[in-house]
């Protein structure tokens, strides 16, 4: 009976990850983890496509010129607004990319979950809806402010 306790508590440790969790808040458990971990890399591959894709528009966008010589000028016009939304789109893109490459950063080394501005936990609830989340919703509300 008692190596059954011992695994029972064994399996209980096992599933109590060390990502920090706000008050009032019941710890990460491995599925969770993993359903996070899988989502930041679908995060990171979807951004990646989202690039391609725009950049690839964008490149024939460029290809079409931009000169406009005899071209009627609302062509122009439609043509330039087209290049700056799909630049705009794939600025977005990046940001996006790059804030889901930092999230998995800071999940392999241990550090997700934690606050970039206050240092304390972001709260599990917030980062299961959005993983990518770097600040609390404080510090973030906060800075939107500013």
């Amino acid at each position: 009976m008692a190596s059954a306790r011992t695994r029972e508590n064994a399996a209980e440790a096992k599933t109590a990850i060390s990502f920090p969790v706000a008050e009032g808040e019941d710890p990460w458990t491995e599925e969770e983890v993993e359903e996070i971990r899988q989502e930041l890399l679908a995060d990171i591959a979807r951004m990646e496509r989202a690039i391609e894709v725009a950049e690839a528009g964008l490149a024939d966008l460029f290809e079409e010129g931009a000169d406009g010589a005899g071209r009627d000028p609302a062509d122009v016009g439609s043509s330039n607004f087209e290049r700056d939304q799909e630049m705009s789109l794939a600025q977005n893109a990046r940001d996006m990319l790059e804030q889901a490459q930092a999230a998995y950063r800071a999940f392999e080394s241990g550090n997700y979950g934690i606050c970039e501005s206050c240092g304390q936990p972001i709260g599990k609830d917030r980062l299961q809806v959005f993983p990518r989340a770097t600040m609390c919703v404080s510090c973030k509300q906060r800075e939107e402010r500013r």
